[in-house]
């Protein structure tokens, strides 16, 4: 296990950034380092006072902002177990989820708690409002006292808080920090266990590997609950001393790229989401005009083309970063080789939540076409198979980053965490001789074709969503043979005054435009209009369970 420590690395940030704004939410005035850590002596003398000890839960359920961070580093600093719960959960999902956790203490958006049923949370000794952090409820005498006090008695313990003061918990690495709920596209939740040390890895990893130093404006835009922003939006960055903005709504295209242009972040996260609208949307309308395809395969000129579309969208994010990161789900094929071939300086990388979140990564100008990185030194990556470099096989991983577990289910945790330590992560691929890690797909989604060949739906769907007049698209078995269920881009056959019969005529044709781009035993066999957009997890992953028949 490594000797770096999660609070090692806040407690050095804060000490060395004191002056630094910090985080602050988009168009509003910001906290300093000195000011967070004000925050986080606060906040644990109210968990002191309260009766809160280190390992007992803390819920944090609201939309990102700044106070969000705040809470999460005041409990992780404490040595309390943080519990984000992603917002988008229904009310009594969420009060199961709260439950489910053990929370002693909420914190919560006002809007979110005014839809649960407080009756529902008993356990809960006391809620606290995101908002402005004012007590909203609370049963328990002792928990209202250590609120009710606690700005008189925090004045007289620290009239001046000094950068020699900074020094939190000494809890160690193998200890639980965060319990992350993670909806899962093949089921219900579970409550993934995640160690300090896990946290201190991925930190380590994207200090030492990612291109971002201290004063650097980061944009921080992917939900904070869920592993993959929060560990490289929101900890990263802070450890590193930077200043994270916050967009604290699910921003809309507009907003994100003025966003963007404003601040000129050094590093973007993303979700493939983002990066393909812009390639469906901007670029493929443009590029497959009659003219541009002939322009773009005569050498020199394609060059000329491809450097001023690379310059475009660069500006579109702002022009100063460094590299765009891609994770969080599979990215479609077509955009990505596009991407490369223009010189758009961007990366995939690979992760779970069960791994906080990273498993692989490669810079951009070390990545390969197809690729998703190479293993991070904190983990031992193989492939289940006779031959990891050309037979398929089942991605396993042991070492730092892996979860402890997930929480009171002891029965899941053994499924996916064999007697040896090999996390099984249920993805598909291989690896080269140069460690680069090619997923083919999920081992639970995989549909076993009449032929026998394996077929990853999603292959297929990442072909289909490039197609007009189709927002998404899921393609599953019906009585041996593949059907592709399709969401309508009704936004773009209103623009085209596009009738639903002439849409049947359009899709029919799609269908066999799409047949002739991949293998026969991989045909689809007619498509069906589904009427409704799919149902989501909070992550933005299609439930497919919901919609597989066989």
């Amino acid at each position: 296990m490594i000797s770096e420590r999660l609070i090692g690395y806040i407690e050095q940030s804060i000490r060395q950034n004191w002056d630094r704004e910090a985080l602050s939410n988009y168009k509003e005035t910001g906290y300093t380092y000195r000011e967070i850590a004000s925050r986080i002596f606060k906040i644990h003398m109210f968990f002191k006072e309260a009766g809160i000890h280190e390992g007992d839960k803390i819920g944090l359920v609201g939309r990102n902002s700044a106070h969000w961070c705040i809470i999460y580093l005041a409990t992780v600093t404490y040595g309390a177990v943080i519990v984000p719960i992603l917002p988008d959960f229904k009310p009594e999902d969420l009060a199961n989820l709260i439950n489910h956790s053990d929370s002693k203490i909420l914190f919560i958006d006002d809007k979110l708690f005014e839809s649960l049923d407080a009756t529902k949370i008993p356990e809960v000794a006391g809620v606290i409002s995101l908002d402005d952090f004012s007590m909203i409820t609370s049963g328990n005498p002792m928990v209202k006292e250590a609120y009710t006090t606690l700005e008189e008695k925090f004045a007289k313990a620290y009239p001046e808080i000094k950068k020699e003061d900074i020094k939190f918990s000494d809890i160690t690495n193998d200890k639980l920090a965060v319990i992350s709920y993670t909806g899962g596209t093949t089921g219900f939740s579970k409550g993934v266990m995640i160690s300090h040390g896990s946290l201190a890895a991925n930190i380590r990893y994207a200090q030492n590997n990612m291109p971002l130093k201290s004063g650097d404006p980061v944009v921080s835009f992917l939900p904070l609950a869920h592993t993959y922003g929060c560990a490289f939006e929101f900890l990263f960055p802070f450890t590193f001393g930077c200043h994270i903005t916050i967009l604290t709504k699910t921003p809309s295209p507009q907003i994100l790229i003025q966003a963007f242009k404003e601040i000129r972040p050094r590093l973007i996260l993303s979700v493939p989401l983002v990066i393909e609208k812009i390639y469906k949307k901007q670029l493929l309308p443009v590029i497959s005009k009659p003219l541009m395809k002939i322009l773009l395969v005569i050498p020199g000129i394609n060059r000329l083309l491809y450097n001023k579309i690379c310059k475009t969208l660069t500006e579109t994010f702002g022009g100063k970063f460094k590299e765009i990161v891609i994770g969080g789900a599979a990215f479609n094929p077509e955009a990505e080789k596009f991407f490369k071939k223009i010189g758009l300086r961007f990366s995939v990388g690979y992760g779970m939540t069960e791994c906080g979140p990273l498993i692989s990564y490669a810079s951009w100008d070390s990545t390969k076409l197809g690729a998703s990185g190479r293993a991070v030194d904190t983990l031992e990556v193989t492939i289940d198979s006779a031959d990891p470099q050309k037979q398929l096989g089942e991605i396993i991983l042991r070492g730092d980053n892996v979860m402890l577990g997930y929480y009171k289910n002891e029965k899941a945790t053994k499924e996916i965490i064999d007697e040896k330590g090999w996390m099984h992560t249920g993805d598909l691929g291989i690896i080269d001789k140069e460690g680069n890690i090619f997923i083919k797909g999920r081992s639970k989604t995989m549909i076993l074709g009449p032929s026998g060949k394996n077929i990853f739906p999603d292959e297929i769907e990442a072909i289909i969503n490039n197609m007009d007049y189709i927002a998404e698209s899921l393609v599953i078995s019906e009585e041996n043979k593949l059907v592709g269920l399709i969401f309508p881009d009704y936004e773009m056959m209103k623009r085209d005054n596009i009738s639903e019969e002439q849409l049947i005529t359009i899709l029919d044709a799609t269908r066999k435009e799409v047949n002739e781009k991949i293998p026969d035993f991989m045909a689809v066999s007619k498509f069906r209009i589904h009427p409704e957009e799919f149902i989501k997890t909070p992550k933005r992953s299609i439930k497919r369970f919901l919609y597989t028949k066989e």
